[in-house]
């Protein structure tokens, strides 16, 4: 794969501000200029980077409908009504469930939680949840990280007599459910400073406001910032201003004292002698999450999620391991699948997007194959399946295209869609297959750039191996956790060496172990080149090459740094 280097340009004035910030902070220059890049401007606003702080989180209050969501909660508790907490089957749904169900549950004891069934009941609220409300007597449901577009949903629990409170974060369409509050800072008349919380983050901004209204001080919200944490990570969402503060304090509570299901899950991750990190999350405790709910129900993620007896927790987590590996192998089977398909289009030359079909694909991973599909061919991707009568399916996107927009554009041809810009979800009559895949493609064509569409890394910076010191290191350390918005920071060097030491290593000898030297210092630096073996014959001809790459601790020896190798460039 031969990757174009982007080299982010410095704007004049970018380069002032890096300047005065390096001199102000006692960092490198090259770290201010990382700084002015995610627009901080100002000493104090880098303090606040660097130091995020849970008081600065913004008043749950601003946002539209929390003042009549709280009283509605507060009314439900003094009448003694059955409350249901409902909720997608996703890591994000299914965290954000297990947070307020937890925390309600502390003060009031007559409520209960509902995952709907992937393949029995699809995406969203359904009638068959809503019919189970009814059945067991329950007068207010607050969902979570769905419910946006339930609007004929909402109107027949209504008629049942039941009222809904909905937080979400996902787009809304012109007409909105007539739900008692709606809590989502993406509606047209927002009124809360910040757009991009993640489904769970707006249930912990409900849980915030409930508290303020009751006297319950902030120390009892805490212990629940893992599960934040956790959804912040899988649903890929910005991590600057408050979902930053979110995940930073997450990531604490997720390290130093996680819930009984959280610690189950860690443990039978192998994680539970690291200091977990945003990579941890997305890689191996999301996956494991969001398994219950792909191979057999999510409700199963939200009992461990809640669990407090550490051997049961323990059972509960092996048990979702375990479907992590059935996970894990259709992934592989349907990926392989989905390629040949591919590989066979004669038009994909041509075409800025892929749509795949097979009525034979399990429902479950469909995401995780879009997924995979997108970062193969740098195409927005969408993969269906059949369920019941219609073509169900899930659309991923490459980055900085907008794939709900595309998604949305095709809508005539829809039963139902939803989502955000770099997923989606969305189902239609089989016939209409066909149409949506031209639709789609006239969209992607017309809006898609160039770059967005080919092996592109981006690169913050050009340094030398001197510049890598133990001191800039440990500056580094301060801008995580890192995700979109403040993503890695990748560095570039021109003219290394090798030291005469670097090896291919690997089941299949396909990674090279490197030891490098640069003709600026004496510095030998030790670096990782996962898959890029192929290169191993220049690089012992002892001539120099250019590298791109992101810097991370030895995970084996603690204190030192490693270079992740991104891509390596022979110089001709």
């Amino acid at each position: 794969m031969t990757h174009k280097w982007n080299y982010r340009p410095t704007t004049p004035e970018q380069a002032e501000i890096s300047r005065t910030l390096a001199k102000e902070l006692n960092i490198s220059p090259i770290l201010g200029r990382l700084l002015a890049q995610r627009g901080i401007t100002r000493a104090a606003e880098a303090k606040k980077f660097f130091r995020p702080q849970l008081p600065d989180l913004h008043n749950p209050f601003l946002m539209n409908d929390m003042d009549v969501a709280v009283e509605r909660l507060n009314k439900a508790m003094g009448k003694k009504e059955r409350i249901l907490i409902y909720g997608d089957y996703d890591v994000d749904g299914t965290t954000a469930v297990a947070l307020v169900y937890k925390f309600i549950q502390q003060f009031y004891s007559n409520i209960d939680y509902y995952i709907p069934d992937r393949y029995d009941e699809g995406y969203g609220i359904s009638q068959k949840g809503i019919d189970y409300a009814a059945e067991t007597g329950v007068g207010l449901i607050i969902v979570l990280d769905c419910g946006i577009k339930a609007v004929d949903e909402v109107r027949y629990a209504k008629e049942k007599g039941i009222d809904f409170i909905i937080c979400d974060h996902h787009v809304p369409d012109d007409e909105l459910p007539e739900a008692v509050a709606i809590l989502n800072a993406k509606r047209q008349d927002n009124t809360y400073p910040y757009t991009h919380l993640s489904g769970c983050g707006v249930g912990f901004k409900f849980m915030q406001a409930f508290a303020i209204s009751n006297g319950i001080e902030f120390h009892h919200l805490i212990p629940l910032l893992d599960l934040v944490a956790v959804s912040i990570a899988s649903d890929i969402v910005p991590i600057m201003g408050e979902n930053r503060i979110l995940a930073y304090h997450g990531l604490k509570q997720l390290n130093s004292n996680p819930s009984v299901g959280m610690k189950a899950i860690i443990d039978v991750c192998g994680l539970s002698e690291k200091e977990i990190n945003i990579s941890d999350i997305i890689f191996k405790i999301g996956p494991r999450i969001n398994a219950s709910g792909r191979i057999q129900n999510g409700k199963e993620a939200v009992d461990l999620l809640t669990e407090k007896d550490f051997v049961s927790a323990l059972e509960k987590a092996r048990q979702i391991n375990q479907y992590n590996e059935t996970r894990k192998d259709l992934d592989k089977s349907m990926t392989e699948e989905a390629n040949k398909i591919v590989s066979r289009l004669e038009e994909l030359p041509k075409r800025r997007s892929i749509v795949l079909y097979n009525e034979e694909w399990h429902k479950g991973v469909i995401g995780i194959v879009a997924s995979r599909l997108t970062e193969i061919y740098y195409r927005p991707a969408v993969v269906l399946t059949r369920t019941n009568d219609l073509a169900t399916g899930s659309a991923r996107s490459v980055s900085g295209f907008d794939v709900y927009k595309a998604v949305e554009y095709c809508r005539d041809l829809l039963e139902n869609f939803g989502g955000h810009t770099y997923a989606a979800g969305l189902s239609m009559k089989v016939e209409n297959v066909e149409a949506f895949t031209e639709r789609f493609e006239e969209f992607v064509a017309q809006h898609i750039l160039p770059e967005q569409t080919s092996a592109v890394i981006d690169i913050d910076a050009e340094i030398d191996f001197k510049d890598i010191t133990h001191k800039f290191c440990n500056d580094l350390k301060r801008f995580n956790p890192f995700g979109p918005e403040n993503p890695k920071p990748v560095f570039c060097t021109h003219h290394v060496y090798d030291y005469g030491t670097s090896k291919v290593v690997g089941r299949e000898q396909e990674h090279i172990k490197l030891e490098l030297v640069d003709n600026k210092s004496n510095n030998v630096m030790n670096g990782i080149a996962f898959g890029q073996s192929s290169h191993v014959r220049y690089i012992k001809t002892k001539r120099s090459f250019d590298i791109c790459y992101t810097i991370e601790e030895n995970t084996h020896k603690r204190g030192e740094v490693q270079l992740q190798i991104e891509d390596i460039k022979p110089i001709e």
